[in-house]
């Protein structure tokens, strides 16, 4: 679990609930439905436009990723190739293939596998690099996913900032709701902000 993730949004949530309690605002002036409708329901469905219904739906893997921190455990893997080494240059390389049901990491089970059943050494690299290809592109799709949320939710806040603004201007002439109603029309900058 990545802590720090954790402690910047909880420290970001919590400077914005203090300045608005700072504001001497109460938390119903800083909430309006139809503002975060447009907000969040309008970024939401610009990402399943842009990125799929099955991506949208996936994306919850992809934010697990971003709370936790992998362990390699380096150290360990390290010692299990040193001790593979070993045992092939005592009982050959065929003799690996005993351990490898034991091997968690699927990547290494692969490589072991590829010099166990004697693939070509520059063929293994390739295939290993070609599948650190394939897990890079898939990372960044999913970092990807969330900086273009990121980017559509500013757009949605300024939408709705727009539409709140108009409906004001409809009623000018009542100068008592002129306050409210830019009130409600930025709140939606300020949600799309966030």
């Amino acid at each position: 679990m990545d802590f720090g993730t954790i402690i910047g949004i909880i420290g970001g949530l919590a400077a914005v609930g203090v300045s608005i309690v700072g504001a001497k605002g109460l938390i119903g002036l800083y909430f309006d439905w139809p503002s975060a409708l447009t907000t969040i329901g309008g970024s939401i469905a610009a990402m399943i436009v842009g990125h799929g219904i099955p991506k949208f739906l996936g994306q919850g893997k992809w934010f697990r990723l971003v709370l936790r921190i992998p362990s390699w455990g380096e150290e360990r893997i390290i010692a299990r190739l040193v001790a593979f080494s070993e045992k092939a240059r005592r009982e050959g390389l065929l003799a690996l293939e005993d351990d490898l049901e034991e091997l968690e990491d699927d990547f290494l089970r692969k490589g072991i596998q590829l010099v166990v059943d004697g693939t070509d050494p520059e063929i293994i690299k390739n295939i290993l690099y070609t599948e650190l290809n394939q897990m890079q592109t898939r990372h960044e799709e999913g970092a990807n996913f969330y900086g273009d949320w990121a980017g559509l939710a500013p757009a949605f806040g300024m939408i709705g900032t727009l539409t709140g603004l108009i409906a004001m201007l409809q009623n000018i002439n009542d100068k008592s709701s002129l306050g409210n109603g830019m009130a409600l029309a930025l709140i939606t900058s300020l949600y799309g902000a966030l």
